[in-house]
């Protein structure tokens, strides 16, 4: 508990010192929802999809309502695929994307690597990114540092990624910044707030 009021008193001292240094140091954020594919779903921890997918979608719902970027990944091998057109790559229907979320389709671990994902955050004017979805051990793990190496504010949605093992993904949360759902939507609703008032 301790952890996490820090993490919130950080957090919010960021905030502070955004809105003190001017407009271009303001915190902007997107969601990246990663390879939440039929083909990887069954791996997961049923443990873990329990409620991941309620925090999945209630992230998607806080960010649409502010009108903040939501971008979703997707994750195939030319070689053991899945295929495109295969139902494997497409992401679970209950996942309440639209067909209007920026889409990256990407071949390696991290979402960054030989995408176009740094480029659209920064045509975005985002400086700040909340990640989602699976797996917490390989491509959200390799995705955050690939946000945090390029200057990124990264976070992890605690309860919102999984793996196949849930001690694992208490160990990433650990490990990596993370924020609950809760503190999610009172970062971004803060920073809304922040951006009505410029």
């Amino acid at each position: 508990m301790n952890k996490l009021i820090l993490l919130v008193l950080v957090c919010l001292s960021y905030i502070a010192s955004a809105q003190n240094q001017g407009t271009e140091n303001k915190m902007k954020s997107a969601l990246i929802i990663i390879d939440i594919q039929n083909e990887y779903i069954p791996k997961m921890s049923e443990q873990e999809k329990k409620y991941a997918f309620q925090v999945i979608n209630g992230s998607i719902w806080t960010f649409r309502q502010q009108n903040l970027p939501i971008i979703r990944v997707y994750h195939s091998n030319p070689i053991w695929g899945p295929a495109e057109d295969s139902e494997g790559f497409k992401y679970l229907s209950s996942v309440i994307i639209k067909d209007t979320d920026i889409m990256i389709h990407k071949h390696y671990p991290s979402a960054f690597t030989k995408t176009d994902l740094d480029k659209t955050l920064k045509e975005l004017n985002c400086n700040t990114i909340y990640l989602c979805g699976l797996s917490a051990t390989a491509c959200v793990l390799a995705t955050y540092f690939g946000g945090t190496d390029r200057g990124y504010n990264t976070f992890l949605i605690r309860d919102g990624i999984m793996s196949h093992d849930p001690d694992y993904t208490n160990v990433i949360n650990d490990i990596c910044n993370s924020v609950n759902f809760q503190t999610l939507r009172i970062f971004v609703t803060n920073q809304k707030i922040e951006q009505s008032h410029d």
